[in-house]
């Protein structure tokens, strides 16, 4: 077997499993799952029309490029969403199964072994699968944190020279997951100076860019870059995906899109992979990139969500909006790990641990002392959580007084 495979920690879903394994969650309350980023609004019904029209497309070999009508579909998105110039819908974009899975592959493809012990950089927290697809392409992943002293910002001081140079990619996420912060314009700058000057290639990751509050849209990697006159998006490949923005998770749809010579080498990986999209899918998808209709109803169901619960929660607990996404990042009383159990135990809500999404770097886990909670379900069920987790900190702080 791969010894890498020895490297790989539990994952934050098998931690929480075994943190509530010493507990038994209180009977009087119905569960509520606030813990997963599991989209949980109905998936739009000519979403689902067109994936059921399409089903003769089964019939066939999908190939790794897809269609030329998804490609152009997505392009045509990038475009309007972010006002870039015409891409190459040939060279310039690629579906994947989900960004999960592409997010995982492209270290396979851009990692290369022979160089001496090569360096994949990830924010800390972040998603796992950014470590485990660096340990499982032979690198070693170190971390940036990101503090809220420092508004979640990317404090590219934090790794000596020695580490950037042996750097070959770099996992960033804007949105933020977990902490819903958008990546402005100068800390763009600085990252692509980084990347000309030492040569990695910077995948980012934006599934979450459609969920946002207000009239301003969170700024994209493609759209920075076009910003600073780099036309040709050296080193730079972005990550979407369908499950958030159009409440398809089980379809798993996305694509790639960046610098063209990035892709050609990842497309020729994938054609090994064996990772086509399904055409009933490749169809489906090329419908909801084109609509944005669902896409605003999708926003105002997040927006009210977040505005009622922040009122609920902000007189006992400090919370703030995020810039985008569908996460609080919470600061909490107590131990995150203490929270998270006995919120399980006394009111039956499940939230993650904080420290379950980050390393021990730099001399701390910045994930320690917040939760994670994924405002996913309906209306009604998040507003009873929020009131349960007001309940249970308002018992905590009665106790520490």
């Amino acid at each position: 077997m791969n010894p890498d495979l020895n490297k790989l920690q539990p994952y934050p879903f098998q931690k929480l499993a075994a943190l509530y394994s010493e507990v038994t969650p209180n009977p009087a309350y119905r569960a509520i799952s606030l813990h997963i980023g599991e989209p949980k609004h109905a998936t739009p019904q000519f979403i689902k029309d067109t994936l059921t029209a399409n089903l003769g497309g089964l019939a066939n070999y999908p190939t790794t490029a897809g269609s030329d009508a998804l490609r152009g579909s997505i392009a045509g998105w990038l475009q309007h969403r972010y006002g870039l110039p015409v891409l190459d819908v040939k060279t310039q974009v690629l579906p994947v199964n989900g960004s999960r899975e592409a997010l995982f592959a492209f270290a396979q493809a851009v990692v290369n072994r022979t160089r001496d012990n090569p360096v994949v950089i990830c924010p800390n927290p972040f998603y796992q699968i950014y470590e485990g697809a660096a340990l499982l392409a032979g690198a070693t992943p170190h971390f940036l944190n990101t503090l809220p002293e420092n508004n979640y910002a990317l404090n590219f001081d934090q790794l000596p020279q020695d580490v950037w140079q042996r750097a070959q990619l770099i996992y960033v996420c804007s949105p933020g997951n977990p902490t819903g912060r958008v990546m402005p314009l100068a800390e763009w700058k600085a990252l692509f100076e980084m990347a000309d000057h030492y040569g990695f290639v910077i995948a980012s990751d934006e599934c979450y860019s459609e969920i946002y509050f207000g009239e301003d849209k969170p700024l994209g990697a493609l759209q920075a870059a076009q910003q600073l006159g780099r036309s040709n998006y050296k080193n730079l490949v972005v990550f979407s995906s369908l499950s958030k923005r159009s409440n398809v998770p089980g379809m798993r749809s996305g694509f790639v899109a960046g610098d063209a010579k990035v892709l050609e080498k990842f497309t020729l990986y994938r054609t090994y992979h064996g990772c086509a999209m399904n055409p009933a899918v490749q169809a489906a998808s090329a419908a909801a990139w084109q609509d944005e209709e669902h896409v605003a109803e999708n926003r105002r169901l997040y927006a009210e969500k977040f505005s009622r619960v922040i009122e609920i929660l902000k007189p006992v607990l400090p919370v703030t909006l995020p810039d985008a996404g569908f996460y609080l990042w919470l600061r909490v009383p107590v131990a995150d790990t203490t929270f998270a159990q006995h919120l399980y135990r006394d009111y039956n809500v499940s939230v993650l641990p904080g420290s379950f999404l980050a390393r021990e770097a730099h001399g701390t886990n910045p994930g320690t002392g917040f939760v994670r909670i994924a405002l996913v379900a309906e209306l009604n069920e998040t507003l009873e959580a929020a009131q349960r987790i007001v309940n249970f900190s308002r018992k905590l702080l009665d106790v520490s007084c």
